[in-house]
């Protein structure tokens, strides 16, 4: 019998066959899996190898213990996945690296996260993390990591993207920029995304920053009410 991930590579293998698009096959993944479809990282890994000829839809052989040094190589590994999907699982990234769990986690700790970044508010602790309520940030495993390590987290009401920076801020200005852009490929989307989001200024995420700290006082005010529709400007 296959295991549940084995059964959708094998499903990703019979949609290449088909003809499907990678999207095209990621969601119809989702829309069986639900939470506990392959991310679309993984998907989109997988269908390239089926597209290119790949005829066996197990886990390649792994030559003994996943390599636990946190080495330059190893770093670079996890930095370019997590560059292309952020939204990965610690698990997923493991998987894709064969960097087993421990070292990935302390990879994203020590040399991805804010502690590398802005060394000189992780020593003074004038921050708090702000995430949304998505079932990665709320997982148990996250919510120990953070314990642990002493990191103050807001906590994000529910159903509340008026709250999310990426919902009100990032994801609105890309959409207006493509709008009524006819593209002749998937790539050429990509690139035009990836413009736009390197086009975004220091002022732009100070604007957005103010943005946030209304939203949440109005939040707050409200005794932790949802707000969307409010007429607040994030232009």
């Amino acid at each position: 019998m296959l295991s549940a991930n084995a059964e959708q590579r094998a499903n990703i293998k019979f949609l290449t066959k088909l003809g499907k698009s990678a999207t095209e096959t990621y969601n119809l993944l989702t829309e069986v899996y639900g939470d506990q479809c392959l991310s679309r990282t993984q998907v989109f890994e997988w269908f390239k190898k089926f597209m290119e000829g790949r005829k066996n839809v197990g886990n390649d052989p792994k030559s003994g213990r996943p390599p636990t040094a946190k080495t330059p190589e190893n770093v670079e590994k996890v930095a370019r996945i997590v560059r292309r999907d952020r939204r990965l699982s610690i698990r997923a990234i493991s998987e894709l690296t064969n960097i087993n769990k421990e070292s990935v986690r302390q990879i994203l700790h020590d040399d991805l996260g804010m502690k590398k970044v802005r060394p000189d508010m992780w020593k003074n602790a004038s921050w708090v993390l702000h995430h949304d309520n998505a079932p990665a940030h709320n997982a148990l495993s996250v919510k120990r990591y953070l314990a642990k390590n002493n990191i103050p987290v807001m906590e994000h009401p529910p159903y509340s993207p008026d709250l999310a920076p990426c919902d009100f801020f990032l994801f609105p200005k890309i959409k207006s920029a493509l709008k009524g852009t006819r593209f002749e490929s998937v790539d050429a989307v990509k690139a035009k995304a990836t413009q736009l989001l390197k086009s975004i200024t220091q002022d732009d995420l100070q604007h957005c920053f103010q943005q946030w700290k209304i939203r949440m006082e109005r939040c707050r005010d409200r005794g932790g009410d949802y707000i969307e529709g409010d007429n607040i400007s994030t232009v």
